[in-house]
């Protein structure tokens, strides 16, 4: 009786985990390695309205709750002939040359839940290696999703804009 009814705990435990499976928490890392100071990109990539000075795919930033550089301002962001949705800063150490944010949500975009993380770090040829980083779950839940809201899909998008992003602040970055 103990083992049937432990086994039937043991299915009502792993019934979250199943449903979770189904929406896995997709992860995308996108590294670029920099012939510039740490500093340099630094002072490019850290000023929370900004990003719109070194990655071309979106049209405009701005700050619209708090002052930048502060935990918990929120900017707005457009896409270039897209949608518009806002971030929030979650950390910043401008020491160590990293930040956090995430998008808040509902937003208009083929994912959620999203967080994201970028750090600089000097390395051995006296440049800097910039690492961003993205954690998120796709927004459509169908077994069968469009290829462009699939796992496959909206991990090829991140992963599109931030190699877009990091080789403009590459080429920006090395004049």
């Amino acid at each position: 009786m103990k083992k049937v009814a432990g086994a039937g705990l043991g299915a009502l435990l792993l019934t979250p985990l199943v449903c979770f499976a189904a929406q896995p928490l997709l992860t995308v890392v996108e590294i670029v390695e920099i012939n510039a100071k740490p500093a340099d990109v630094w002072a490019k990539v850290s000023k929370f309205d900004g990003l719109i000075n070194w990655c071309p795919p979106f049209a405009k930033s701005d700050i619209v709750s708090g002052k930048d550089g502060t935990l918990g301002v929120k900017r707005s962001l457009t896409v270039k002939d897209g949608p518009t949705f806002t971030e929030n800063l979650l950390a910043m150490d401008p020491t160590a040359m990293t930040f956090s944010y995430d998008v808040d949500e509902p937003a208009p975009l083929p994912i959620m839940n999203y967080f994201s993380s970028m750090g600089i770090k000097p390395n051995a040829s006296g440049g800097t290696t910039v690492a961003w980083q993205g954690s998120f779950k796709r927004r459509n839940s169908a077994d069968k999703p469009p290829e462009g809201e699939s796992d496959a899909g909206v991990t090829g998008f991140i992963s599109g804009l931030y190699k877009a992003c990091l080789g403009n602040l590459k080429t920006i970055s090395e004049k």
